[in-house]
């Protein structure tokens, strides 16, 4: 059999089942190969930088590897920003690039890129394979990497005549096996008697805690304590859970912030955050002042860096969980009923008003509860943390970290192609649906029904209150002609609904477009001149050039 066959039959044995990508010269072997190998399909993108965004948004709700694939040159350099996003995210992503063959490396082939250095800095491993004897075994080298320890994306680059030669019925080893990073029990006993002395203190969890949730709960009961979550986990705690204060960081609840700021809990308890700028509010040196600091993470590199802790405890985070629960049981701290926390910024508001808030809060009213939302980047998701209310499990899917516009549009196409049976909405801006929006034909072509939700306000929200705020200025640049997207939508054949005001946005509509056999588009004609619920970062940004 040819290399790329090998290589692909290995993938396959990892229970991969789509290849997100874009057919190119320089890596047609594997592209071809896929006529013979019905298991694996190929989702073939508008843009190779959307393909790297649903195969990280596939590997996160598969629980599973994803593979995706750029040509030489420049679709290589196009899945960079994706290799970015999911090693931020911990996504076991492998991105596959073609490469010119052996014969023409360094003699300015079309295309040439050597792309093994670019990749290096935003993946686990990065490595060029010109043997064919190696690729088979570089693409098993690079899966395991790829899934142990901390997950994370790693990148081959396989030469054109690498992929085509034949390397004979070679055996295709069987797919690894992540091994849990075991905590160490001596430690966790430590910080149970640590915890059970304290009075009060705070639960502070992030992204991580996405496959704990249960346990996290019953900790955050046992200890009777408050959570607060980081904007990227935003979705993981229910809305009505008693403990729930709200969400602290960017676009955050001022009720999270009073807790943190005016010195309450005598104890810090993180879980699953690596206490980023946006997850602490731009680095408030509040979070741990005073406090008791215990920090539970898989990832050794996230302790220590802003904030000093005083218990850093490395470990998969159910393992750590599970023995804390049991250690802080056997010290006899009791599973209280936990007192009602007052929570979020609950105000008498209008409701009336045609504005970006009010326009979310009636989606929820009219939108399946179960619904997942993937949440682009721009004035609109600010609105989305501070407002949107958390009825379902996992239902919200935010990039605020590395913040890449357009990524929430490729992640709703990953996330149902994971979960087909769950309803997927994405909260998108103009300015994003510019950059990647013709992945709605990619939604088309493979009949997913999604629902588009673009917050059309033709400019970049987010950048003109940020100038309005700091500098008491904007560019004329950063508005736009208006353009109707909905009749570019229509322009496609799929379905699609303007709303210029209040009484457009119903039941029947919502019903129509979600109730479609493929994706369809609600567009949000609205320029609200309300100040979004930014939190600090406008501070934060005012802070420099002083």
């Amino acid at each position: 059999m040819k290399a790329a066959r090998a290589a692909l039959e290995f993938l396959k044995k990892n229970n991969v089942k789509y290849i997100f990508g874009i057919p190119a010269g320089s890596v047609n072997a594997l592209f071809d190969e896929l006529y013979e190998m019905p298991e694996l399909t190929p989702i073939v993108t508008k843009h190779e930088g959307a393909a790297s965004y649903m195969a990280a948004a596939y590997a996160k709700y598969s629980n599973g590897m994803s593979v995706c694939i750029g040509s030489s040159g420049p679709g290589g350099t196009n899945l960079v920003t994706g290799a970015a996003n999911a090693m931020r995210e911990h996504l076991p992503v492998l991105f596959i690039t073609g490469g010119v063959p052996v014969t023409t490396i360094g003699l300015n082939a079309s295309q040439e890129l050597d792309a093994e250095p670019i990749f290096r800095s935003v993946t686990k491993y990065s490595v060029t394979v010109t043997d064919s004897k190696e690729l088979l075994n570089e693409v098993v080298k690079a899966t395991n990497i790829a899934i142990s320890g901390v997950p994370g994306p790693v990148h081959i680059a396989m030469s054109l005549d690498v992929q085509h030669e034949e390397v004979g019925n070679v055996p295709i080893p069987e797919a690894p096996v992540r091994l849990p990073i075991m905590p160490n029990l001596d430690l966790i006993k430590d910080v149970a008697r640590e915890l059970s002395e304290k009075k009060s203190g705070i639960v502070f969890v992030g992204q991580g805690i996405r496959n704990s949730v249960d346990l996290v709960l019953e900790l955050a009961q046992l200890l009777n304590w408050p959570i607060l979550t980081t904007p990227q986990a935003k979705g993981y705690i229910p809305e009505k859970h008693p403990l729930l204060t709200g969400v602290f960081g960017f676009a955050g609840h001022d009720s999270a912030s009073s807790l943190i700021s005016e010195g309450e809990g005598e104890a810090l308890l993180i879980l699953g955050s690596s206490l980023g700028e946006t997850a602490t509010n731009n680095y408030n040196p509040s979070l741990t002042k005073d406090r008791l600091t215990v920090q539970f993470d898989f990832d050794e590199d996230v302790f220590n860096r802003k904030y000093e802790i005083d218990y850093p405890v490395l470990g998969d985070l159910n393992l750590s969980l599970m023995y804390l629960i049991e250690e802080l049981k056997a010290l006899g701290v009791s599973n209280e009923e936990p007192e009602i926390i007052e929570h979020r910024d609950h105000k008498s508001e209008d409701l009336s008003e045609f504005n970006t808030k009010n326009v979310l809060h009636s989606l929820q009213q009219y939108l399946p509860k179960s619904t997942r939302y993937t949440v682009d980047i721009g004035e609109f998701m600010s609105y989305v943390i501070h407002y949107m209310n958390v009825l379902d499990d996992d239902s919200f899917n935010i990039n605020v970290h590395f913040g890449a516009m357009g990524s929430g549009i490729g992640s709703a196409i990953g996330a149902k192609l994971a979960e087909p049976e769950r309803p997927v909405v994405c909260i998108t801006g103009d300015g994003c649906f510019f950059m990647h929006g013709m992945e709605l034909l990619t939604a088309k072509e493979y009949q997913l029904p999604i629902l588009f939700v673009v917050m059309n306000n033709a400019r970049l929200g987010m950048v003109y209150h940020g100038h309005a705020l700091q500098f008491h200025r904007t560019h004329e640049s950063f508005e736009q002609e208006p353009i109707d997207i909905s009749a570019m939508a229509k322009a496609m054949n799929i379905p699609s609904y303007r709303v210029e005001d209040f009484e457009d946005l119903n039941t029947d509509a919502l019903c129509e477009l979600m109730n479609s056999n493929g994706p369809a588009l609600l567009e949000i004609a609205l320029v609200d001149n309300n100040i979004p619920p930014m939190g600090d970062r406008v501070k934060f940004l005012s802070s420099f050039g002083k």
